[in-house]
């Protein structure tokens, strides 16, 4: 997961029309945006498969994290395909922002995009990368979907009125569901965290057992049923998380910040503060 990006432009949001909006806040409601855009991630799955194992070499941008061709391609097809179905949405894309800096966003909609989290992973030939598109709405995540290209399965939100659902490849849409809380929980962490932190950030969330894991695939194993926490105290950057807060959302899970609070997003520089990810 990515530090936040420090602001360099402040490009007024686009304004959005009244029938588009009225098309978006319709297929949220009916779920058919959530359909939609894990197809688009799952388009953009293809597009960085292509280059995965294929000796791909990655740049480093300015706030030292990593970025190849894979990253760029997914991330125009998907920014493509989103203004296609719904023009005139404000799109925060991590490339995008590095590229042109971080636009100024005001209550409303707009996307929020990571076209590969764990690109670290990707090109050291790991599994645990993702595609992460998320709809934000009046600072709240409304509905997301994420991929994992290297197993080729999918999870995203539902209609509006909640559920989350997973499939692989292009079987069938499972329904989803955070598990409870059982006696001894288990947490999912970074790779980036000692041992000995680990620990102790498990602990403070009463949680007993630990497994390090890359990208957003930790929210959505949660998601399903299979984790119950996931505490980060390091910088991650909105475009990190929203997918994956959408689902766990739509699962019955919770994203809140250190004061208890549902994590919200559009803050100064689109960076987040501590956090836990949390399912039943």
């Amino acid at each position: 997961m990515s530090e936040p990006i420090t602001p360099s432009a402040e490009p007024v949001p686009t304004t959005l029309s009244a029938e588009v909006e009225t098309r978006l806040a319709g297929d949220l409601k009916s779920g058919r945006l959530a359909e939609i855009i894990a197809e688009i991630a799952e388009q953009a799955s293809d597009v960085i498969r292509g280059f995965w194992h294929a000796g791909v070499v990655a740049e480093v941008k300015a706030d030292d994290s990593p970025v190849t061709e894979a990253d760029r391609a997914a991330e125009r097809l998907i920014l493509q395909k989103l203004e296609a179905e719904w023009p005139g949405v404000q799109t925060i894309a991590e490339e995008q922002a590095c590229d042109q800096g971080l636009p100024s966003v005001g209550e409303g909609w707009f996307w929020l995009i990571d076209p590969l989290d764990g690109t670290r992973g990707f090109v050291a030939g790991r599994e645990a990368f993702t595609v992460n598109i998320a709809l934000v709405r009046n600072r709240h995540v409304v509905a997301g979907a994420v991929v994992a290209p290297a197993t080729r399965t999918t999870w995203r939100s539902g209609p509006e009125t909640g559920g989350a659902y997973r499939r692989h490849g292009q079987g069938p849409w499972q329904a989803i569901h955070v598990r409870q809380r059982p006696a001894d929980p288990v947490a999912l962490v970074s790779h980036s965290l000692t041992d000995e932190e680990a620990e102790r950030l498990i602990r403070r969330h009463g949680c007993t057992r630990w497994q390090a894991l890359d990208s957003s695939l930790k929210l959505c194993l949660i998601a399903e049923g299979r984790f119950d926490a996931y505490p980060r105290t390091g910088p991650t950057s909105e475009w990190d998380i929203a997918a994956g807060h959408g689902v766990l959302q739509a699962a019955g899970g919770r994203v809140i910040t250190e004061d208890g609070n549902t994590l919200l997003y559009a803050k100064p520089g689109f960076g987040n503060g501590a956090f836990v990810a949390l399912g039943g």
